[in-house]
């Protein structure tokens, strides 16, 4: 934090980072054969929570010492707030350094896994903008929305046990398409593997069969977000999302963050989101008191070539209303379930969260930095999808990354 809105951390460096104590996400790492353990990034270092508890003090340091988010999770609004005010005293008041300083690690020394293990993987499809593309690529003589879609948050179940930690590789996927002009699919790899940039959303405290959450018990129940990619096999899918939506194009692999950022970070970044042109029922009203629109700055980085920043701040419906949606009819979350925006895209050119919209479907290649041209990801590609948000202190946080590969397909 600056010195004219807050304490200032002794972590070497992280001052005015975007790791800086107004962001203190959680993930877990760990270091040679040492076992995981959750730890909080400070700039560039990492944290041993549970190790810095037991000697700072901190009766609830327990939660921190193992492999897995989902006990500090499954604590509730209060031990999330409680810890966030603990790591904020101990990492800018001089007299905590001698007992949490051995418990800092360099971030670039340590692995990070996994935060949690994934319950439930709801994914949505809320952005306005990559929909009514979507519909025009797809249904070129028709209304680019489908009648139902400003009316509620269409989302689809995914596979939870797919979703990996940033920097796994990805491998290309195989599966029945059909080949323009064919009346019948043939069994290959994907040609037009495709990302999704996305914000993941995980849930904390957990609810009760048969009784919806509202939206405004949002912040008691999601602890924070996570950048995702959601990699898209489009040839697979087009074959078969009719009629029943997305399967085997979207189950093979959705990649997260290992970085956690809690929802207490984003307070200067939440925003009122865009006007509503139809209606909506009493239960995703919005309340313009509490606003759950964020604005966040994408960037999406193909190989060494940025190709597009989509701001979230577009987005149609908020964390806050995928989560009334998800429980109206009395399904329950539980601790560690995630939950992703669907591609954010924006209205303007270069702010298109998948390659299907930036390529035109594969009519307009793109141009890289080395020159080459793609339509569709190519073996050896990498992608990294980053974003900064405001901060309570006036400056930036800077959300955990996701990045990936891609691995050729296997026989």
């Amino acid at each position: 934090m600056s010195a004219a809105s807050g304490p200032i951390t002794w972590v070497p460096g992280a001052a005015g980072s975007g790791y800086d104590v107004d962001h203190l996400p959680f993930g877990v790492f760990h270091g040679g054969d040492e076992p995981s353990r959750v730890g909080v990034r400070i700039g560039g270092f990492v944290l041993a929570a549970g190790a810095a508890a037991e000697h700072s003090g901190m009766e609830s340091g327990h939660l921190w010492d193992t492999d897995t988010l989902e006990p500090f999770l499954a604590a509730g609004p209060r031990a999330w707030a409680a810890a966030r005010a603990w790591l904020t005293s101990v990492l800018t008041d001089p007299e905590y350094r001698g007992a949490v300083q051995p418990h800092l690690r360099a971030a670039d020394d340590v692995t990070m896994v996994l935060p949690f293990r994934v319950g439930d993987y709801v994914d949505f499809y809320a952005s306005e903008h990559h929909a009514s593309n979507l519909g025009r690529l797809f249904r070129p003589d028709g209304e680019p929305l489908l009648p139902n879609w400003k009316h509620l948050p269409v989302g689809y179940h995914g596979r939870s046990q797919t979703v990996v930690v940033s920097g796994t590789p990805i491998i290309r996927p195989r599966g029945q398409l059909r080949p323009p002009g064919a009346d019948a699919p043939v069994f290959g790899p994907s040609t037009r593997l495709d990302i999704e940039a996305e914000l993941g959303f995980v849930v904390g405290a957990g609810s009760t069969l048969g009784i919806p959450v509202p939206a405004g018990a949002f912040a008691d129940t999601v602890f924070g977000v996570s950048l995702v990619n959601d990699w898209s096999a489009r040839d697979i899918q087009s074959w078969e999302y009719v009629p029943l939506g997305p399967f085997l194009g979207k189950s093979f692999a959705t990649s997260i963050s290992p970085w956690i950022t809690p929802l207490a970070a984003l307070a200067a970044a939440r925003v009122p989101p865009p006007p509503r042109t139809v209606p909506l029922l009493d239960y995703l009203a919005d309340d313009p008191t509490e606003p759950w629109g964020l604005d966040l700055s994408l960037e999406v980085r193909w190989n060494d070539t940025i190709v597009s920043r989509p701001p979230y701040a577009s987005m149609y419906f908020t964390g806050a209303q995928m989560l009334a949606h998800t429980t109206i009819n009395g399904a329950s979350v539980q601790p560690g379930d995630l939950y992703a925006s669907g591609t954010i895209s924006g209205p303007d050119p270069g702010q298109q969260g998948s390659f299907i919209e930036l390529a035109w479907g594969g009519a307009e290649p793109v141009r890289l930095a080395d020159g080459s041209t793609r339509t569709f990801l190519a073996d050896g590609d990498t992608v990294t999808i980053s974003a900064t948000a405001p901060s309570i202190s006036g400056e930036r946080i800077q959300l955990g990354s996701v990045t990936g590969t891609i691995a050729p397909a296997r026989t």
